[in-house]
């Protein structure tokens, strides 16, 4: 026994020995010649980190293939991975529009250049060019919230999160906000709003239950130590059936009448409800209007037979309206501040909006916090282009590719998933490849109870495992993410720009290919 140990560790003794330095590997033409592509140190790096990873393989008691080619290959494949960047576009073929784990709101060229102007040289971020002296880096944005929301002054910093924390904060600390047991959110990335309450030095203070809530519970709980009242919209869900709560306006009633102040944390950040409901455009570039002048859905847009590889589906009708609170009826109600997120509905960078009475916004600026939770140059920049556009709403649904995206109507769709599933079809001609009608969601808390017509094209691969593909599909250069439904690939065209399009047959079956390669 002994003597097999002994032979077992002199064998892997010699293994390790037999490995080539990585002085030896660089005067091998095919490690070497990398040099023309990569740096030294980082050739070097990649070589150790190869070499490393072959010593513990031998360790285990594994035969990995050490011959210079095989190691040169995996040396190559290692600085590409080093030399792509971790954070970078995916082609989304979820359907969902506002995708949070994607980056939600796809900015606007108009957005983009505004931010690439600024981001690359100096700027007027906290200069004044009328007096030649220090400036005030809200001031970009001030004017335009104003504006377009109806309020008295208004202020960004880093996200709704920080928006809410920081009006807590300032407002609320050591004293009791009331709040509905039905509003104590959770949204994504464990955010929950009794934590927010508790980190922000509030005593919360909870009323009614979770589907009712009565303007007589608020009133039960106002006490001297009292703040304010505050309202949160819950983004992501809906209760529905035997509910009840008081209105914005009920609530602005009755903190105002025991001299309290009234927030509203709208999260999904739709600015204006005569903002166009996204229907999109015909064929000829007329505007479908989604309803009539007394609201009701267009007879002859109600729903439409389709069919396709001998499947038909019936779209619902387009509902016509926003199931969305907006933040111009949160001002006119009578809310105090009105916070809400900048890259939801809105459209925009990430960022986090307070509108509201200029008094209590200049409280919140005050606040020593407000300088970590400040926005960049970036944000800023992005954020002024982002309103900027909404001086023209007619034109959003154009401009902005959340509207863009959620305008798109079934034939708009339909016309895609036939581009994307011949040329699939083309390139894989032993899948099963169709298209259908399928649904597909706002996404970012937004409109969670609204589904969206679509279209999909749906791949099976007989021989090869749907969730292998989808991995592939994730390590390409720009990844492309969709869904794996009943063992097959399912691309939805709805958040698809046209060029995305094009891309995904190639690369799918490039993947199918290298996994069929591999065995």
């Amino acid at each position: 026994m002994a003597n097999n140990q002994n032979s077992e560790r002199a064998e892997l003794q010699e293994a390790l020995r037999n490995l080539p330095a990585v002085d030896q590997l660089l005067k091998q033409p095919a490690v070497g010649n990398l040099l023309d592509e990569f740096p030294r140190a980082e050739l070097i790096t990649a070589l150790r980190a190869v070499l490393d990873e072959r010593r513990a393989a031998l360790r285990r008691g594994e035969t990995p293939v050490t011959d210079v080619p095989a190691l040169a290959l995996d040396v190559r494949q290692m600085l590409h991975q080093r030399a792509r960047p971790s954070l970078r576009r995916v082609i989304n073929a979820t359907g969902v529009v506002l995708h949070t784990n994607l980056g939600r709101a796809p900015l606007a060229q108009d957005i983009v250049a505004a931010i690439v102007d600024v981001m690359g040289g100096y700027s007027t971020l906290e200069f004044d060019i009328e007096t030649g002296r220090r400036g005030d880096r809200q001031a970009h944005v001030r004017t335009l919230l104003r504006e377009l929301t109806g309020a008295e002054d208004g202020l960004i910093v880093n996200n709704n999160a920080a928006a809410t924390f920081l009006v807590l904060n300032t407002l609320g600390a050591e004293r009791e906000v009331v709040v509905s047991r039905g509003q104590l959110v959770e949204i994504g990335g464990s955010y929950r709003m009794p934590e927010v309450m508790a980190a922000a030095r509030c005593r919360m203070v909870e009323v009614g239950t979770t589907n009712r809530t009565h303007l007589r519970d608020y009133e039960r709980a106002i006490g001297e130590n009292t703040a304010a009242l505050i309202h949160v919209h819950t983004s992501n869900y809906r209760i529905q059936g035997f509910v009840a709560s008081p209105t914005l306006a009920e609530l602005v009633e009755l903190g105002h009448r025991h001299h309290l102040l009234v927030f509203d944390d709208l999260g999904s950040g739709l600015l204006a409800k005569d903002v166009p409901w996204p229907v999109g455009e015909n064929e000829a570039g007329d505007v479908i209007t989604a309803v009539t002048s007394d609201g009701a859905p267009e007879p002859e847009r109600r729903g439409s037979r389709v069919d396709e590889d001998d499947q038909a589906g019936e779209y619902p009708p387009p509902v016509g309206r926003w199931d969305e609170p907006s933040v111009r009826e949160s001002i006119a109600a009578g809310a105090d501040l009105t916070f809400f997120s900048g890259d939801k509905l809105l459209g925009g960078p990430q960022a986090g909006v307070v509108v509201g009475r200029a008094d209590l916004i200049g409280h919140l600026r005050g606040n020593p916090l407000m300088r970590t939770l400040r926005p960049d140059k970036m944000a800023l920049a992005g954020m002024e282009a982002t309103l900027r556009l909404y001086r023209d709403p007619e034109t959003l649904y154009r401009r902005l590719p959340v509207y863009r995206y959620l305008s798109r109507t079934p034939a708009m769709l339909r016309g895609l998933a036939a581009r994307l599933r011949g040329e699939i079809a083309r390139l894989l001609p032993d899948a099963e490849v169709t298209a259908r009608v399928d649904h597909s969601y706002a996404g970012g808390g937004a409109l969670p109870t609204l589904e969206f017509p679509t279209w999909v094209v749906r791949v099976r691969c007989r021989s090869m495992p749907a969730e292998h593909i989808v991995a592939g599909l994730r390590r390409r250069d720009v990844p492309i993410i969709g869904r794996v439904q009943d063992e097959a690939l399912l691309f939805d065209c709805r958040a698809l720009a046209d060029d995305e399009v094009e891309q995904i047959a190639p690369a799918l079956a490039d993947v199918v290919r290298e996994l069929a390669e591999l065995g």
